[in-house]
């Protein structure tokens, strides 16, 4: 109990960050452009700077284990089929929509909500294991989803809209962010002093400004009808998918730290980005949205739960 008590002491004010910005986004005060410009911001400039000086520092930060992503991403193949399974049987969705209701349950909220949430809880030694999964959380799934739409389409997926995946990735500041700084780490040399400073100065304010800012995008989506599509959504992701990575990385043999970090990046909300590919795919759109609201929500109460079920380490 006394464990759950300190991760919910942890946890709590994250949470609350994210109400106060959903807040002021629905209060009407807040103009949709100046979220959207807010956003921006922290995706282009201050997750980035956090990242890229967090992986400079290459050579003093633990090495990670490659069966990070066996244990992450097979959970994610695994609950997407799963989810699919679903929709079908539940919802008699087509298949375009069976695969955007399996994306909402594996895709996490990886950037806004994953990397402060595991910077807070489980500190720096846990954030090469985090930026792993997010270079290549976005490319799978992105792939997993188009793949699986274009063949309930058209029955064929081309090299071409492959390779525009894998470049739309690789253009994404925050991956660029982590490779580059990855690459700096490769040298040994050490940031200049006032560069260093600026970049850390910057670090600071990710966290905060990074769960304002989902709250904000939270609060401008438009909730709309399908909440018993919303509800399943919501259970896939924050039951079925941390159940599975836990299963899977006590199946490779994933020491304990590493899997404390997959199973809580997997039970981390869905993403915004699945909102983009219902928008996209023109299916679910009301669901989707309703379903991140939802599983934020929920989230604030699983996640201590399970920080403390991991036996995670208190800090």
């Amino acid at each position: 109990m006394s464990n759950l008590l300190h991760f919910v002491a942890l946890t709590g004010p994250l949470f609350v960050l994210i109400a106060l910005g959903y807040g002021l986004a629905r209060s009407g005060r807040w103009p949709a452009s100046a979220t959207d410009t807010l956003t921006r911001f922290v995706f282009a400039v201050v997750i980035p700077a956090f990242l890229f000086r967090l992986m400079s520092d290459f050579s003093a930060l633990p090495t990670v284990d490659p069966r990070v992503l066996a244990a992450y991403f097979g959970a994610c193949l695994a609950v997407f089929a799963f989810g699919r399974g679903v929709s079908r049987a539940a919802f008699r969705h087509d298949g375009v929509a069976q695969s955007v209701f399996a994306l909402g349950g594996v895709f996490s909220n990886t950037v806004l909500l994953g990397i402060p949430l595991v910077q807070v809880t489980l500190g720096d030694a846990a954030m090469p294991a985090v930026t792993l999964i997010v270079v290549f959380n976005a490319l799978i799934l992105w792939t997993l989803v188009s793949v699986s739409v274009e063949l309930a389409r058209h029955g064929a997926f081309s090299a071409r809209q492959f390779a525009a995946t894998a470049r739309g990735v690789l253009a994404n500041p925050v991956v660029a962010s982590i490779l580059a700084g990855t690459a700096f780490g490769f040298t040994g040399l050490a940031l200049p002093g006032p560069v260093d400073r600026a970049l850390a100065l910057l670090a600071q304010a990710a966290i905060p400004l990074s769960l304002v800012t989902l709250g904000m995008g939270l609060g401008e989506v438009a909730i709309r009808s399908g909440w018993r599509e919303s509800a399943a959504m919501a259970a896939v992701k924050l039951v079925a998918l941390p159940a599975a990575a836990w299963a899977l990385a006590g199946l490779v043999g994933l020491p304990h730290d590493e899997t404390v970090v997959v199973v809580v990046m997997a039970a981390l909300p869905t993403g915004a980005n699945v909102y983009l590919m219902a928008r996209q795919f023109r299916a679910l759109e009301g669901p989707v949205a309703a379903s991140l609201v939802l599983s934020t929500a929920a989230a604030a109460l699983t996640t201590p739960v399970l920080l403390a079920m991991l036996g995670a380490p208190v800090r």
